[in-house]
């Protein structure tokens, strides 16, 4: 009975250890991938920000950009499940690079040293936030609602002062998309350390760790361009 008992009990660590294993695998995928995509973006616009032939095409075509990249993270979003991983993998890549392409005139727009500086600064939040978000034993789902709630008045209230040209919402919705930004970091964490319990290893653990990289790598970059606005400062 003694020993019934105890082949039990290794037959229930070990199924604890492999979940576990595959959780582990799985966020690690998830963080690689979009350090990856960070790394991706950041060679990018240092390239096209060091050449003057490749920042006026920018220039020329920077809404056409704009579009395209909107239409390729939607799409990705949308699609992931349909697509195959190398698909998906090469999408997330393609849209890495294409982040760097429409993020390079930020080196035209603030000095160096401050976009290096916010940079520590986006990556200490983040880190710090990822952590709280995969330690703490409270469900954020509900905060995480309510910041998805805010981010879309967020994203209505900037496209309107685009035409009212108001200062002080501009620096408010700053302000306010930084906090969002910041719950959303921990919320998305916490996500994807449970996804990473039920999903099973393959092909279908590669598109969803390109999808949660996708959406830590855009909490990261729209928190890292509103902090910019803040310690930016100004060439001129």
């Amino acid at each position: 009975m003694r020993q019934q008992q105890d082949y039990a009990f290794q037959r229930s660590q070990r199924s604890i250890d492999d979940i576990a294993g595959i959780q582990n695998s799985f966020m690690t995928k998830v963080y690689g991938w979009m350090s990856a995509g960070l790394v991706i973006t950041a060679l990018v616009a240092m390239f096209v920000a060091n050449n003057a032939s490749n920042m006026a095409l920018v220039a020329n075509n920077y809404w056409i950009l704009i579009i395209a990249q909107f239409g390729l993270v939607i799409f990705l979003s949308a699609r992931i499940h349909k697509m195959s991983a190398v698909t998906a993998t090469t999408l997330f890549i393609l849209y890495s690079a294409l982040t760097g392409v429409t993020l390079s005139s930020i080196f035209y727009v603030y000095p160096l040293a401050n976009i290096g500086s916010t940079f520590l600064i986006t990556a200490g939040t983040f880190i710090g936030m990822s952590i709280f978000g995969l330690t703490t034993k409270r469900d954020l789902t509900s905060m995480g609602n309510l910041l998805y709630m805010a981010l879309l008045g967020l994203i209505l209230t900037s496209v309107v002062n685009i035409f009212l040209g108001s200062s002080l919402v501009y620096w408010i919705s700053s302000a306010v998309g930084v906090l969002i930004f910041v719950g959303l970091i921990a919320f998305d964490s916490q996500k994807l350390r449970d996804m990473g319990y039920q999903i099973a290893d393959g092909e279908s653990a590669q598109k969803m760790a390109i999808h949660g990289a996708l959406s830590l790598y855009l909490d990261f970059i729209n928190l890292f361009l509103l902090l910019l606005r803040f310690f930016g400062g100004s060439r001129d």
